[in-house]
């Protein structure tokens, strides 16, 4: 007999409590993994995803492609928000015009999918801009909010969170999802339980689960092995070790969907950040050539990531996505000397001074990897401060482009080249094309190439035209990819979760015994 009980889940995060929250409440405002999986608990999307990262049915029951740019879905039936408002097809063309609004953190995906129409109170269709290969992978990022509720509550806009507005869609929730929302305290602990009117399927018996952020590492692993708390997202790679040992608890691991990477202004005409005047050393190719070169990838993977990792100099999250090409995942070769040369050659004999803004709670030991850097660069004569902050602060700065080299991370479920060639690695442009191309490069051949990928309907050609986008990519250096970062998830023995390749802890196949 499985005995419902609640879950105690803390994000191991940060250096202190205000570091480790959901940053907004709102579905479509930021685009951000913790962030999305919780909201991903309380709003549904048409398309979801299984164990092995599948897609299924979620609030489409089934779908049909009526030609090239056309596809037809027909909505569950039945399904009502939480509020006991019912689910329809108008809902459904609200969500999606409302993440294709320039506030959303989901526009790119959103506009991909093209111009909903309602068909009947149960029927959707969509007139795709282009062909879209992964149309379905699109739907599947998006939650479906209640129309009526966003027009009560002066929500039909995401949150416009870069800029720090404040919003009702932003602290309560309103949607068809197997949680609900109880109450928030925003940097102390969010509460949710069960909806028992949700329309699918519980494999875990938890009732309540109580999302608490805590920042001190004693502290919170304490929690753990004492029972206070049930489960632990993100523990530090130095601590799993120990953390197995312990009796009562385990550690649940994987390699994740997740590029970590190294990025760099490209656009302006003077460094913004460092001592370097009417010049920027990142638009020389032979700059950021000259960083690849000066890291010790294999120093970061053995001593820093404690073996946790998997360098690559591939800038997709899953190999798959590049299918598999072995040229694509070559690194450039740790080389200071060579690095030196570059350096001088690009008029940097001496080198220069540069800031190196970092988060340090979003991503595995993502300040310690920044200082690792920095000593790295400064054997080669770039002298690096690292600027780390909490990421709520990190991603308001960077999405500004207020930045000159910088630390992220990019990842996710869907494991194709399209959702990382069109939001990160293409010029910015219309329809959020290159929303996170944060170094604001351009690159004519690699936007000519990637653009001709999205809209390519054959399979093989376009497995050619990704590969050649990347090869471009690559010979420009337009990014320092570091490694492909491996999760881990620290629990109470009796507690039994589901660990997927995207991280994504779902709460509805956890059972506490």
């Amino acid at each position: 007999m499985h005995f419902t009980r609640k879950l105690l889940l803390v994000l191991l995060l940060g250096a202190s409590s205000s570091q480790g929250d959901v940053q907004t409440l709102d579905p479509h405002s930021n685009n951000e993994l913790l962030t999305n999986s919780v909201n991903g608990q309380v709003y549904d999307p048409l398309v979801r995803r299984d164990r092995q990262l599948g897609l299924v049915p979620g609030l489409a029951v089934e779908w049909m492609q009526l030609g090239p740019r056309l596809w037809r879905l027909k909505l569950r039936q039945g399904v009502r928000f939480h509020d006991g408002s019912p689910f329809t097809a108008d809902d459904v063309v609200f969500s999606v015009l409302r993440a294709q609004q320039p506030t959303s953190g989901f526009r790119v995906y959103a506009l991909a999918v093209g111009e909903p129409r309602q068909v009947d109170e149960l029927t959707v269709e969509f007139t795709l801009p282009a062909v879209n290969p992964v149309f379905l992978e699109h739907l599947a990022t998006l939650g479906i909010m209640s129309r009526r509720w966003c027009e009560a509550h002066g929500a039909t806009a995401p949150q416009d969170f870069n800029n720090k507005e404040q919003k009702y869609s932003a602290r309560s929730t309103n949607g068809t999802g197997p949680y609900m929302l109880v109450s928030r305290e925003p940097d102390v602990k969010t509460v949710f339980r069960r909806n028992p009117a949700w329309w699918g399927r519980f494999d875990g018996n938890v009732q309540e689960v109580v999302f608490t952020p805590l920042g001190n590492d004693a502290t919170r692993l304490s929690a753990l092995v004492s029972g206070q708390l049930d489960l632990v997202v993100d523990p530090a790679p130095q601590d799993l070790d120990n953390l197995a040992r312990q009796r009562g608890v385990r550690v649940l691991e994987g390699t994740e969907n997740r590029i970590i990477f190294i990025g760099m202004d490209q656009a302006r005409d003077e460094l913004l950040h460092g001592g370097v005047k009417d010049r920027n050393p990142f638009k020389d190719v032979r700059v950021r050539r000259a960083l690849y070169h000066a890291i010790d990838i294999e120093a970061i993977r053995k001593t820093l990531m404690r073996g946790r990792a998997w360098p690559t100099g591939s800038m997709m999250h899953n190999s798959r996505g590049t299918y598999d090409d072995p040229e694509l995942e070559k690194r450039l070769p740790y080389d200071p000397a060579l690095a030196r040369q570059l350096l001088a050659e690009a008029g940097y004999p001496g080198g220069f001074d540069v800031t190196l803004d970092c988060p340090n709670n979003r991503y595995v030991n993502d300040e310690e990897i920044c200082i690792a850097l920095s000593a790295m660069w400064a054997r080669v004569g770039v002298r690096v401060r690292v600027n780390a902050m909490p990421r709520t602060l990190y991603f308001q700065k960077v999405l500004k482009l207020d930045t000159s080299l910088f630390l992220a991370g990019w990842g996710g479920p869907i494991t194709d080249a399209e959702t990382t060639l069109t939001p990160v690695l293409r010029p910015r442009g219309a329809g959020s094309v290159g929303q996170f191309n944060l170094g604001n490069y351009r690159s004519a051949r690699l936007d000519e190439l990637a653009a001709a990928s999205t809209r390519e309907p054959d399979p093989a050609r376009r497995a050619e035209l990704v590969k050649a986008a990347f090869r471009e990519h690559n010979e420009q250096v337009h990014h320092i990819p570091l490694h492909r970062q491996v999760s881990a998830w620290a629990m109470r023995s009796n507690v039994e979760a589901v660990h997927r390749a995207d991280n994504w802890l779902e709460w509805r196949w956890v059972t506490v015994r």
